[in-house]
């Protein structure tokens, strides 16, 4: 059986699996995805994975309720509409879960929460317990309290540090590119990377940085978290967020970076 043919395989076989999906595939105009995406949580729900969502999108959802047109630079602006956004992107998930008779656990965190091994112990505790009683924990930044000094920078290293956290044996890295490419996918001979091996240094890969005027991670971090996980043994898919489904159903999309022996 070929390695593509595995991918949703895999997937669906799972005991744990953590799915991140970026600001662009779930606001703004493609508010709509989150359905869709859901549908694909709720069929590895049914295949017997426990899932855990890590989403970004708070401030994205948040800013056209204060009647602001762009990202906001400031701190105190991206706080608040973080804290108006994530009611509602939360409430957005919850109505689609409702349809497939599922719950969602929010949970905010900070990179101090996961550096500090108090902190760090409670969120874990706090998450087994949430997948035992059949939720679905959705994560997210807690950009209310977050300083630019203890931010995690993206959600990709967040969604990374919950995979080691949790043990999870899979991690879906969605975004709005559908694979890891040897240069910026825009770039004329640029060509997909169906398959990372555990360590491959990826030595001539022009990795490009975030193209959205919302999300914080480009393809350098999400590759940076693929390794973070892949070192303790989580196997990463990297795809687009519209390709999961497809995905699911045996098709051949994204880059799987391949994960150390546990």
């Amino acid at each position: 059986m070929s390695e593509a043919g595995t991918r949703g395989q895999t997937l669906l076989a799972a005991r744990r699996v953590v799915v991140k999906v970026g600001s662009s595939s779930v606001s703004g105009d493609n508010a709509g995805q989150i359905p869709v995406l859901v549908d694909s949580l709720a069929r590895l729900r049914a295949a017997g994975a426990e899932v855990i969502l890590v989403s970004s999108g708070a401030i994205a959802t948040g800013v056209p309720f204060l009647n602001i047109d762009a990202r906001p630079d400031d701190l105190a602006t991206q706080q608040a509409a973080a804290a108006v956004g994530q009611n509602i992107l939360v409430n957005r998930y919850q109505r689609a879960l409702s349809s497939h008779d599922l719950v969602a656990g929010q949970v905010l965190l900070t990179a101090h929460d996961m550096e500090n091994p108090t902190h760090r112990g409670n969120a874990r505790r706090a998450l087994e317990r949430l997948l035992a009683l059949g939720t679905v924990p959705i994560i997210n930044e807690n950009d209310t309290v977050a300083t630019h000094e203890i931010r995690f920078g993206d959600n990709d290293r967040l969604a990374a540090l919950v995979a080691r956290l949790v043990e999870a044996d899979q991690l879906v890295l969605l975004s709005d590119i559908d694979a890891l490419y040897t240069a910026p996918p825009e770039v004329v001979g640029a060509e997909r990377i169906a398959s990372v091996p555990y360590g491959d240094p990826l030595d001539g890969v022009r990795i490009g940085e975030s193209q959205s005027g919302w999300g914080t991670g480009g393809a350098a971090t999400k590759v940076q978290a693929a390794r973070l996980a892949a070192d303790a043994g989580t196997t990463v898919l990297l795809t687009e967020a519209r390709l999961l489904a497809a995905v699911l159903d045996g098709a051949d999309h994204g880059t799987l970076f391949g994960a150390a022996s546990r």
